[in-house]
């Protein structure tokens, strides 16, 4: 019965952070400590302020994290997560501050440094997508993991909906997929942002590149006739909901090259049936070449083949 009577006085009482009801800064605490809890927050946040003007960064940083954590409803709370930021980054401890930046924009959305945070937070995912983030090691330029980028260019995208900021986030998500030769996680992260902003600036290339990937992935063995027509049908989508994007003549080129791409398949399929004795199977695709194509070398060696075979 005093346990019951304990737990709704955390979750019943005003929403005051404090350890009393355990270490979860989540669980809202007994109102009666909240002014010693200030107290103390800005306590800390003093001696952090006094440790980093005397250059003492490592225990700056450990005094910010605990005056933002142990006591985030102090008046210095906010300030002492971006600083703890900004050290860790001046640190080169990348990741560290990454998520100091985003435990400060989920906890203290009303600050005026809001905007700065989102913006330093943003900068970091970028440059980690550009392989240009600087460890603090021997100043060695490195890169982070394509699941780590990617997860941090989600945040900053979860942190600024349907902003220019998360368009921006997603299209990075989609080119780094791609670079990376990973075709399905890439067209679902360029689908994704035209869904979700189809009105962005980086939605007509995001559909374009959806051909792009489609067609790549065709040049590396997989041409089967689905692939080809995913690819034509994304052009013709993009053709028709962005038709002034300066991209649409190259789109209309890739179409048509899509046309020249069947014909060959059909001429290879018919070579193949016909090395393997399979001569009717291989009249079907030599036919196909012909119908598809009224000139050209693969239409006049389909018809070499079809006389051949007596036709």
């Amino acid at each position: 019965m005093l346990q019951r009577l304990i737990v709704s006085a955390c979750f019943f009482t005003a929403p005051i952070w404090l350890s009393s009801c355990g270490n979860n800064t989540d669980v809202p605490l007994l109102a009666g400590s909240a002014e010693a809890s200030s107290g103390e927050g800005e306590s800390l946040y003093q001696q952090a302020k006094q440790a980093d003007e005397a250059g003492k960064t490592k225990r700056a940083i450990k005094l910010y994290d605990q005056t933002a954590s142990r006591h985030p409803l102090t008046p210095s709370a906010g300030k002492a997560r971006f600083r703890q930021a900004e050290l860790l980054h001046q640190q080169g401890d990348i990741e560290k501050s990454f998520e100091a930046y985003d435990q400060f924009l989920q906890y203290f959305p009303s600050d005026n440094l809001y905007s700065t945070a989102l913006n330093r937070q943003t900068e970091i995912a970028q440059s980690a997508a550009e392989g240009d983030i600087k460890s603090s090691f021997l100043g060695m330029k490195s890169k982070l993991s394509l699941d780590k980028t990617v997860a941090m260019l989600t945040k900053v995208s979860a942190n600024a909906p349907k902003s220019r900021t998360a368009s921006k986030a997603q299209f990075t998500i989609g080119e780094l997929y791609q670079a990376k030769k990973k075709p399905r996680e890439s067209i679902v992260a360029f689908r994704g942002l035209v869904r979700e902003q189809p009105e962005s600036p980086e939605a007509p290339e995001a559909l374009f590149r959806v051909g792009v990937v489609l067609m790549e992935e065709a040049d590396r063995g997989n041409q089967n006739q689905s692939t080809l027509d995913l690819a034509r049908e994304a052009f013709n989508d993009y053709l028709i909901q962005y038709p002034s994007h300066h991209r649409n003549a190259e789109a209309r080129k890739l179409i048509s090259s899509l046309g020249g791409r069947d014909i060959q398949r059909s001429y290879d399929i018919g070579e193949f049936y016909l090395k393997t004795g399979k001569t009717e199977s291989a009249k079907v695709y030599f036919r196909d070449v012909v119908r598809k194509s009224s000139y050209g070398e693969l239409h006049d060696a389909a018809k070499a083949r079809l006389k051949e075979l007596g036709e």
